[in-house]
């Protein structure tokens, strides 16, 4: 797993949702650790546009992996 995501990213599930409905989006991370009701539309999502998903153990490391110092349920590696 990397240290740190490097590449242009948004945070949160309405902003992945949003990314990935733009057709902006090729890789999202989602958290183990989230309510499945949260995150399962936005993987039903990312599944129709063919978006790859990798999952995170926690919402605090991916919180680290993106540069923030709280947690986060979702990010999305933008395209553009």
């Amino acid at each position: 797993m990397v240290d740190r995501i490097k590449e242009k990213h948004v945070v949160g599930i309405k902003q992945a949702a949003k990314a990935i409905s733009n057709d902006n989006c090729k890789i999202l991370y989602v958290a183990k650790d989230v309510e499945e009701k949260l995150v399962s539309p936005l993987i039903k999502k990312a599944n129709e546009k063919n978006v790859d998903i990798v999952y995170v153990d926690t919402m605090r490391e991916l919180g680290r992996l993106c540069g923030i110092q709280v947690a986060a349920s979702a990010t999305a590696i933008l395209i553009k």
